[in-house]
């Protein structure tokens, strides 16, 4: 028996990089998955999973609106009748000091990157209590959850505002039945990557003691442990999948 069948999972951002990645290994562990994504790219992975025989369906949210988090939860309910992992993963980055940062650019990522998760998360505890059955929220924080780094005023604060509020979830529901955790990734191989240049990609492979960058299954592996009944006495905590970068 696969490790997730007949589980509902939604995954958010999952048109591309970490949440393509993730949600493309839930369905082939038997999960029945819910692909949200701003992008209609969403659409096309979903598409590409159903012909190979998987179990998806596309919702188009903006992560940022509650109505649409509302929507989200409701659709993987109406469609599958339950829901059992939220992974909360949609993120953006606008580099910039806290000097030079523009306010609206500030609120922009603090609402894809922060307010997401907590609508994210409140409306799956909603949910998950309504069941009565429990249920399991991954949260995708980065290891600037931890540290910082030039250009990243936003960003990073936002990082840190997804681990405490893990923690705080965790803090709250797990005597529920129902788990938070969070991932923290270190610089991962997504087309984001693409576009920097070589001399970049160059520094920040330097940055992880490992060697290299990391893999998006890499990342997806580990949600989908911490998803897991094997980590049903892990709960509150951010991990690291970061190559050794937070080690130095």
């Amino acid at each position: 028996m696969k490790c997730f069948e007949n589980k509902v999972v939604i995954a958010t951002g999952a048109g591309s990089g970490l949440g393509e990645a993730t949600a493309v290994e839930f369905a082939k562990e038997g999960a029945h998955v819910i692909l949200a994504d701003i992008s209609d790219k969403g659409a096309e992975v979903s598409q590409r999973l159903n012909e190979q025989g998987y179990s998806t369906i596309f919702v188009k949210a903006n992560v940022a609106e509650e109505k649409d988090i509302v929507n989200l939860v409701e659709q993987a309910v109406n469609k599958f009748g339950k829901l059992d992992i939220m992974f909360a993963n949609a993120g953006i980055n606008i580099e910039a000091t806290v000097e030079d940062l523009e306010l609206s650019d500030w609120q922009k990522v603090i609402d894809v990157n922060l307010k997401s998760v907590y609508l994210s998360d409140k409306y799956a505890i909603k949910q998950f209590r309504k069941q009565g059955t429990g249920g399991v929220i991954v949260n995708t924080g980065s290891i600037h959850s931890f540290v910082a780094r030039q250009g990243l005023a936003a960003y990073a604060a936002s990082k840190g505002g997804v681990k405490l509020l893990t923690q705080q979830v965790a803090a709250e529901v797990s005597k529920d039945g129902i788990r938070a955790v969070a991932i923290a990734p270190a610089y991962i191989k997504t087309p984001l990557m693409d576009s920097l240049s070589k001399d970049v990609v160059d520094n920040l492979v330097n940055l992880h003691p490992i060697g290299r960058l990391g893999e998006p299954i890499e990342v997806a592996r580990a949600v989908l442990f911490l998803a897991s009944d094997d980590a049903s006495f892990i709960s509150g905590i951010t991990l690291p999948i970061d190559g050794g970068y937070t080690a130095v």
